[in-house]
């Protein structure tokens, strides 16, 4: 299986062999319990669907209450398809997945939702250096995006423009993070570096290759 659903508890430091201190993040990956197989005779495509963390029956539909009690287990959070996975690997309804299908010092990719920043301006959001210095009757420009279109043509401000607007809150996908310990009895995951989201977000956690 190439991959897992996981949720971000947060960052921590560990020391390598060395004893170089080493930043790194905290993830729960699984169990995961398969809820769907698809083939190319049926869906015309294959994968396999992994769900992730129990949900209450109040907050379920009747549609994911028949979903997944097809697979026979209890209602879940998060669902996910994965299309990548060994040959001779193939999953059935209600087999459980866990953290040990990974390896220390492999690497795997992690995609999650960044953190929203809301509305921002050109300074923070693209990194602008604003309009120049506080002399010279620059008192109140000093995080101004600046000119952003010609007068005589195109007479409009072209697409693609980097301007202030929404900042954050969107799926991002950060690759060839280094699994530097897992603990089994806990199905934790330690990669190095950062993750996107905030600490309980959900991510996907799929092998690099």
């Amino acid at each position: 299986m190439s991959g897992l659903i996981g949720k971000k508890v947060g960052m921590t430091s560990i020391y390598d062999a060395n004893g170089k201190n080493i930043p790194c993040t905290v993830i729960e990956a699984g169990p995961c319990v398969v809820t769907q197989v698809r083939s190319k005779e049926k869906e015309g495509y294959d994968a396999i669907q992994l769900a992730f963390e129990d949900k209450k029956e109040k907050h379920t539909t009747k549609a994911e209450k028949g979903h997944f009690a097809k697979a026979g287990i209890t209602p879940k959070k998060v669902v996910a398809e994965f299309t990548r996975f060994e040959p001779g690997h193939q999953k059935q309804f209600g087999d459980i997945l866990q953290v040990d299908i990974f390896t220390e010092g492999e690497y795997i990719d992690v995609v999650g939702i960044s953190k929203g920043k809301g509305f921002q301006g050109v300074v923070r959001r693209h990194h602008f250096a604003g309009v120049g210095e506080a002399t010279h009757g620059q008192h109140n420009r000093l995080r101004a995006p600046g000119s952003v279109g010609a007068s005589s043509w195109p007479s409009r401000v072209m697409k693609g423009i980097r301007m202030a607007g929404r900042m954050g809150g969107d799926r991002v996908k950060v690759i060839n993070l280094q699994v530097l310990k897992i603990i089994l009895d806990k199905n934790l995951i330690l990669v190095k570096g950062a993750v996107p989201g905030h600490s309980g977000s959900y991510v996907i956690i799929e092998r690099w290759k």
